[in-house]
């Protein structure tokens, strides 16, 4: 039974500190036919102790019988998100996993999602395992960049669809729906059985059509369905969302699931803004055929309480805030959900930015750390996303296909900045009152040291370190 405050008693990590080889030879390749040692075990033993457990509440005083059965729901599609990542990390988990003799370096595969350190430039922590691959395992990993580009399917450079090999060991292009048809027909089944149960209309709605898109690779739909939900008292962020995981084209997207529960008191406090995007648009000091894409002035912000991660989100540093839908067409018609995930946020600011400040930050200068700063530095950055433009000032392709592989970075080091001007034009406006413009200046340069921790495998990490 849930209680009303809400325990999650699985482990929540919170980042502290030219030839083609046949099918078969293919196999031989991935690392989880390998048995393995850790390269140096007191090395990862040190590797493991930077992260610290922490338990995530959330109260769930609010929140009626249907929706906590929702909630079980949703943690079952989430597990399946998590099935599917590790399938698009490593492959097979569970040999990978097993073939992994010492404990605590299986413990730090499980948090990493492979062999490789995403907080240390991914380097391999494990013996017999070579360099990540970037395509990760989206593509063959002996498939060139110029062999890519000269296959003629349109669709492989879908967010939704695998690059394999065809027993000629010809490129061929495999939605998601078809490579992963058992667990997302699981999952869409799952999902329209919350639907049936959710009281809000908006809500069942998203489910109905999140479940739909699973099975079809159509996820605009549901996008918009979930832009309208926005009186829901729990929200499921699921799918293929993200593309950070493919850091050869930054093409497909991975798996992964949030849980969240809404913090009212909080979301209160944001609804001004949402009105005001486009005109914090418009007064952007940047030429004007930077400004065509207006956001839309739907965008929603709220505070949640994150109470389960599971897939690409999970993998090695957890996520305090999410800005979606990635679609741009979404971004110019209804803008973005701005989701900041407080208890998380709360834990990073915690246990990692007041230590790094106690460290780094002048004496003088360290009473302007606080945690409403940090909270209005991460929410200003996810609003950042939304602005700018979406598509090349030609209007011949979108900005995400112009850079390729090196949108993620400069995506993630103009919403930082984009942020931190936001934060000091509301200041200027009078729109926030609470502290001043110093205490955002200090923690996001005390953020920055924080940040860059996540190490050059992470666009967030570039993005910081650039600075």
């Amino acid at each position: 039974m849930l209680k009303k405050t809400l325990f999650f008693m699985a482990i929540v990590i919170i980042t502290i500190s030219c030839s083609t080889p046949k099918q078969n030879d293919m196999q031989n390749l991935l690392p989880q036919d390998q048995a393995f040692l850790a390269t140096h075990p007191k090395e990862v033993d040190e590797r493991v102790a930077i992260f610290a457990p922490f338990t995530l509440t959330a109260d769930i005083s609010h929140l009626s019988d249907n929706e906590k059965q929702i909630l079980s729901i949703c943690f079952d599609v989430a597990d399946i998100m998590e099935t599917l990542y590790w399938k698009q990390t490593i492959g097979n988990r569970d040999n990978f996993l097993n073939n992994i003799a010492d404990e605590n370096t299986k413990k730090f595969a499980v948090i990493n999602y492979g062999p490789w350190d995403r907080l240390d430039g991914n380097r391999p922590f494990i013996e017999g395992v070579g360099e990540k691959p970037a395509g990760a395992n989206f593509y063959p990993p002996d498939m060139t960049k110029a062999e890519f580009e000269s296959l003629p399917d349109p669709d492989k450079t879908s967010l939704y669809t695998l690059i394999r090999r065809d027993k000629q060991g010809a490129l061929k292009v495999i939605p998601y729906r078809e490579a992963y048809k058992k667990e997302l027909t699981q999952a869409a089944k799952m999902l329209k059985k919350a639907a049936a149960l959710a009281e809000d209309p908006g809500l069942k709605k998203y489910l109905e059509l999140r479940a739909d898109a699973l099975i079809t690779d159509n996820y605009q739909p549901s996008d918009f369905a979930w832009m309208e939900m926005q009186n829901a008292n729990i929200d499921f962020v699921t799918g293929p969302i993200e593309n950070y995981e493919d850091a050869l084209f930054g093409y497909k997207a991975a798996f992964e699931s949030f849980v969240l529960i809404k913090d009212l008191d909080w979301s209160a406090k944001l609804t001004k803004f949402s009105a005001m995007l486009p005109d914090l648009q418009a007064g952007l000091p940047i030429e004007e055929n930077y400004k065509k894409d207006v956001p839309g002035s739907k965008a929603d912000m709220n505070v949640y309480d994150v109470v389960y991660y599971r897939g690409d989100c999970n993998a090695g540093s957890k996520t305090i805030a999410i800005n979606l839908p990635n679609d741009e067409e979404v971004h110019i018609k209804f803008g973005s959900r701005k989701l900041q995930l407080k208890n998380a946020m709360k834990a990073k600011f915690d246990k990692i930015l007041v230590p790094i400040s106690d460290v780094l930050i002048d004496p003088a200068q360290r009473k302007y750390i606080k945690f409403n700063a940090f909270f209005e530095n991460t929410m200003f950055h996810e609003v950042g996303h939304a602005m700018g433009i979406k598509t090349t000032v030609d209007g011949s392709q979108t900005v995400r296909e112009a850079l390729k592989e090196q949108y993620s970075a400069i995506e993630e080091g103009k919403a930082d900045i984009m942020g931190l001007y936001l934060v000091t034009k509301l200041y200027e406006m009078g729109e926030l009152t609470e502290g001043e413009v110093m205490d955002n200046y200090v923690t996001f340069f005390a953020g920055i040291f924080r940040s860059s921790r996540f190490g050059a495998a992470s666009a967030h990490g570039k993005a910081n370190m650039m600075r």
